[in-house]
């Protein structure tokens, strides 16, 4: 091995995200993994940073779904600097990459977001792409978006959201709100559909799947609901192993029996946060479509009782799937990373610690879950 410009990061217990490995090390050279190995192998040499004792280190986590962090919110500021304040609060809690997510507003704002995302996506490599989370959604299921905001797409959407693109691009929309054949579209141009802020059926979503949507957005939150002669879209994504569902592990968006069941589930979980600025600021206020949201006791609620996205972090939600949904750590782990990382189809590079992938990584102290330092593209920041 040409030990020129390597160096390690040694601990009791890396996870490669599918097999644990005691007293090992992970081999970095610049941006990339080149092996994980036994401590017992490595060269003496060799400049290795030893992790505290019982630390585990693991793929860097993937949060699709960041709506803001450090006191901004996109929606408000939908620029590249506002982009690096969120991924900047939100690496503290092992973040190492996400998809900053626009809510439902208006074209012109859409617009304004997609050009920041490439300004970022030029100079930070935690920004993976965007996340459009409207604005074709159902104002059955609005939840804290503004429907008066909610349209149907036309043609001129199309054009934006079809046109060049580089990066990851997730679209969350209602089925029963688009033409046919508008996600199939989306598909071609090499995007991703998630169902979310739906009242579609349970047949409106199965042929929503046969046109390419995957992705269900935040499972449970805001859909049609699971009944017995109406299924709707739960028991969709539920019964296909095609299906990737986030999860918000808060213990107030969901019931922790609805978040079991649906591990037990054909599909695939993601954690997800959710978040808004409060997520590694210091305000516990904000502004939403210039209504006040305030954060009470680990809850983000509008003036009127509606819970308006979520005050979690990547580390709170792998200790809630811990401690609520009783999954060992590394599914935690999995469901953070691995599992994300597949879904936007970057499987191949991100999500696992091994040869060729990039070095993304994350080092927690178990007991509780907190984050001691993070690797984006093998650039290292310890956590104080």
């Amino acid at each position: 091995m040409n030990r020129k410009g390597l160096h390690a990061v040694a601990a009791d217990h890396v996870f490669d995200g599918s097999t644990r490995h005691e007293n090992a090390s992970v081999i970095i050279e610049r941006s990339e993994i080149k092996c994980v190995l036994s401590q017992s192998d490595l060269p003496a040499d060799l400049s290795t940073h030893h992790l505290p004792a019982g630390a585990w280190l693991a793929p860097g986590f993937i949060d699709l779904q960041v709506n803001g962090g450090g006191d901004v919110l996109f929606n408000d500021s939908p620029t590249s600097e506002t982009i690096r304040t969120i991924a900047v609060a939100h690496r503290k809690f092992g973040t190492t990459t996400l998809l900053p997510t626009l809510i439902t507003d208006t074209r012109e704002k859409t617009r304004a977001a997609m050009t920041a995302v490439r300004e970022a996506l030029d100079s930070d490599p935690s920004i993976l792409g965007i996340h459009l989370e409207g604005p074709f959604l159902s104002p059955d299921k609005a939840g804290v978006h503004d429907p008066c905001l909610m349209r149907a797409p036309d043609e001129a959407d199309l054009e934006m959201l079809c046109g060049e693109w580089r990066g990851r691009l997730l679209v969350t929309l209602a089925p029963e709100r688009v033409p046919q054949g508008f996600i199939k579209r989306l598909k071609e141009a090499g995007h991703l559909v998630s169902l979310g802020h739906s009242m579609a059926s349970y047949e409106e979503t199965c042929s929503a799947m046969l046109e390419g949507l995957t992705g269900f957005t935040h499972l449970f939150n805001a859909m049609r609901p699971l009944q017995s002669r109406d299924p709707g879209p739960i028991a969709a994504a539920l019964e296909s192993s095609n299906a990737w569902y986030g999860l918000i592990v808060d213990g107030w968006h969901v019931n922790p029996a609805m978040l079991r069941l649906a591990l037990r589930g054909c599909g695939h979980p993601m954690l997800v946060t959710d978040a808004m600025p409060p997520v590694g600021g210091r305000r516990s206020t904000f502004q939403l479509y210039g209504s006040e949201v305030r954060v009470v006791q680990g809850r983000c609620f509008r003036a009127d009782g509606t819970l308006a996205g979520a005050a979690l972090d990547m580390a709170t939600a792998v200790r809630n799937c811990r401690n609520l949904l009783h999954v060992s750590l590394p599914d935690a782990l999995r469901f953070a990373s691995r599992n994300p990382a597949e879904f936007i189809g970057v499987g191949h590079r991100l999500g696992r610690l091994a040869s060729g992938y990039r070095a993304d990584m994350v080092a927690i102290a178990p007991e509780p879950v907190a984050v001691l330092g993070t690797w984006v593209a093998g650039e290292s920041k310890l956590v104080a």
